[in-house]
């Protein structure tokens, strides 16, 4: 079948509409996987759906992963088993429970004003994506909560493409696997996946934003503790003698570069520190960041920077103490993706197919794919459509999912093609 010659029709917004109002905020404090019970409500209804539509091994696990196989089709030869993945939970930053999404038809550029809070406008002048959009049809939400396109936008193209796949047997393709992923917004989303039980060779989590990117290069990423223990004392017969945890943390925040090497100062290539909690008392205090760099060189640095800063503030409370921890969390995509050039060549070609203009870069971030290339599933990051995540402001374009379909779909054929 040639490309021109297929009639895609499309449940991706009515999928994404209905996964949206299922709570599944992650939670960084808790010790459990998944982080928080609610997301197994998404989970479970996934696995049902993948069921009915015929997909006979889907399942959700004990961990709160939903795995499934939708079978090879009209192929006799011998194709890489690929998988197409996407997380389930939200991002712990804004609210994600009872989301009332909204669709805005044939956006004309304007100002999009969210009528659960009219104070929460999103603005065209600090959305440019939105030029591209004229015409489209674009969710939003009531200004009230975050809106879940990261990452339900992924697994609604996810299920969509399972869908017409399923319902298309004369399209040729290899096997193909489908993960769900609990815990990526706190960066745990694939440590408890089943590599085995997977089963595939080469992936692709559909968890990226403009519509035709595709990303084969991460941030590499380490976390930061600060234990710090300081002298307490009665503070009516202090003099000379207390020092304060929670001073120094703040003298610590305070040393950090403001004009260079943050967040809110950086962009295209530059990394960053990243203050993510302070807590603390008089005795001890705590201080957690995020280290983010392309090169393990840059992580090596800004690790280095951290260490100096904490060493001169410590200087001024010479009995009391401060330890600084490293956490590795995952690493550049790319050093592995290199190796499978195919792997993103086949991406590239889908996202034309599609009939969009193909654009590869890298993303200032992280996906489930990052750690998973590591784990032996090669796994470049597609485009899902998503804008301004994490926010109230979150916004998704119902003609961007449906072409990410397209691309799921496209895929699968180039890789029986090419096999």
């Amino acid at each position: 079948m040639t490309p021109s010659a297929i009639a895609f029709t499309h449940t991706v917004t009515e999928r994404f509409l209905r996964y949206v109002a299922i709570d599944t905020q992650s939670d960084p404090t808790s010790p459990t996987c998944p982080s928080t019970e609610k997301q197994k409500d998404l989970g479970r209804m996934l696995a049902a759906e993948l069921r009915e539509m015929g997909v006979a091994d889907a399942h959700l696990d004990e961990h709160g992963y939903v795995y499934g196989t939708i079978p090879s089709s009209n192929v006799t030869k011998l194709v890489p088993v690929i998988c197409f993945c996407s997380h389930m939970d939200t991002a712990p930053d804004c609210s994600g429970a009872n989301v009332k999404a909204q669709i805005v038809r044939n956006y004309q550029g304007q100002d999009i004003v969210l009528p659960g809070d009219r104070s929460q406008v999103i603005r065209a002048a600090d959305h440019p994506a939105l030029r591209d959009q004229i015409g489209q049809d674009i969710i939003t939400t009531d200004g009230t909560t975050l809106l879940g396109a990261d990452n339900k936008a992924g697994v609604a193209e996810i299920m969509d493409a399972a869908q017409f796949l399923i319902s298309h047997p004369e399209i040729k393709h290899g096997t193909i696997k489908i993960l769900f992923t609990p815990d990526e917004e706190i960066g745990r989303g694939v440590d408890k996946a089943d590599m085995k039980k997977l089963g595939a060779e080469f992936g692709y989590t559909m968890d990226g934003e403009t519509a035709g990117h595709l990303e084969d290069e991460t941030f590499s990423a380490d976390g930061a503790s600060i234990a710090i223990t300081g002298v307490s004392t009665h503070p009516g017969f202090a003099k000379g003698m207390m020092e304060h945890a929670v001073k120094i943390a703040a003298a610590i925040v305070e040393r950090l570069p403001k004009d260079t090497c943050s967040p809110e100062t950086t962009d295209g290539r530059d990394g960053f520190l990243h203050v993510t909690g302070i807590t603390g008392a008089l005795e001890t205090a705590s201080l957690n960041l995020i280290v983010r760099d392309f090169t393990e060189e840059g992580l090596k640095q800004k690790e280095t920077l951290l260490q100096s800063i904490i060493d001169d503030v410590m200087t001024s409370f010479p009995n009391s103490t401060a330890k600084l921890s490293i956490t590795k969390q995952y690493r550049n995509m790319k050093v592995v993706l290199d190796k499978h050039p195919q792997v993103v060549e086949h991406a590239l070609e889908a996202i034309q197919r599609a009939g969009l203009t193909p654009k590869r870069g890298a993303i200032r971030g992280g996906t489930d794919g990052s750690r998973l290339s590591f784990m032996g599933l090669p796994c470049p990051n597609i485009f899902a459509g998503e804008h301004a995540f994490h926010s109230r402001h979150e916004w998704v374009s119902v003609q961007d999912m449906e072409a990410a379909v397209r691309t799921i779909v496209h895929l699968a054929m180039i890789w029986e093609e090419r096999a």
